[in-house]
């Protein structure tokens, strides 16, 4: 199993600075790998109690029936992972009536996001191999785009399964970029009805006074260990835009994708 080495937050000893209303139903946070899931997760963690926060495991398929306490109706957990839509999960999760909260990101970006961590440090897995300059810059984003035989999926399979198909079954689908627009102007009137209704599967019995703070406190990049500016051993120069080339790439692994999720 591929391996995460990043430095643990400090958010459950910040979590009692803020009042905290008991969790009445259990909520999970699903995402595409590399989507933003620390802050998304980050940030909800600032709304619910530490006792309410699932932090056994990061949930996924392999290990879903080991865990399926995070999803108990009687004891509302918050949880989070990278859940791909199949008929065992889909149960899991309708049977405790979860709110549902899938995160997406522009699949363009998402490339360098992966590539990126990939060839950091941070990730210990399959594909080891291809750091140090083993393969192009160019060659690895194509990587990511097609997937790698035998060792890392397709970027349309991986959105196919961890997206596309829980879209028009009841879930919350938030892309990254809106979240990090609102953050950036966290201060304008847009933001706060953003994050109300982001935060509003949480069923919360009132907007706290100090939900600016809470979020500021959850974004902190510091508390994510898998933020680039936090990636470990990353010695490869990916650019901060995707190439042309690969940007129409993209569009040939999984034409109409960026349409579905909103991108245009």
């Amino acid at each position: 199993m591929p391996r995460v080495i990043a430095k643990p937050d400090t958010l459950n000893d910040l979590n009692p600075n803020f009042a905290q209303v008991p969790l009445a139903q259990p909520v999970f946070i699903n995402s595409v790998p590399k989507c933003g899931t620390h802050l998304m997760r980050n940030i909800f963690r600032m709304f619910v109690p530490v006792a309410q926060q699932y932090h056994k495991m990061f949930i996924q398929i392999p290990v879903l029936h080991q865990h399926l306490a995070a999803f108990s109706a009687e004891s509302p957990m918050l949880s989070w992972g990278h859940l791909l839509f199949s008929d065992d999960s889909a149960i899991a999760l309708r049977k405790a009536k979860v709110q549902h909260v899938v995160v997406v990101r522009d699949p363009y970006d998402w490339v360098l996001a992966r590539a990126r961590f990939f060839l950091s440090d941070t990730f210990q897995g399959s594909i080891d191999h291809l750091k140090g300059g083993k393969v192009s810059i160019d060659e690895m984003l194509n990587m990511m785009i097609f997937g790698i035989y035998q060792k890392a999926p397709t970027l349309n399979e991986i959105f196919t399964h961890n997206a596309v198909a829980w879209m028009g079954t009841g879930v919350k689908l938030v892309r990254y970029e809106d979240v990090v627009k609102h953050l950036k102007a966290i201060d304008k009137p847009e933001a706060e009805l953003f994050f109300k209704d982001l935060l509003s599967v949480l069923n919360l019995p009132h907007w706290p006074d100090d939900w600016k703070e809470r979020i500021l406190t959850g974004s902190d990049r510091k508390q994510s260990g898998t933020h680039r500016e936090n990636l470990v051993g990353l010695e490869a120069e990916i650019p901060d835009e995707l190439p042309l080339l690969q940007k129409q790439l993209v569009e040939y692994a999984a034409p109409g994708l960026r349409h579905l999720l909103g991108y245009y």
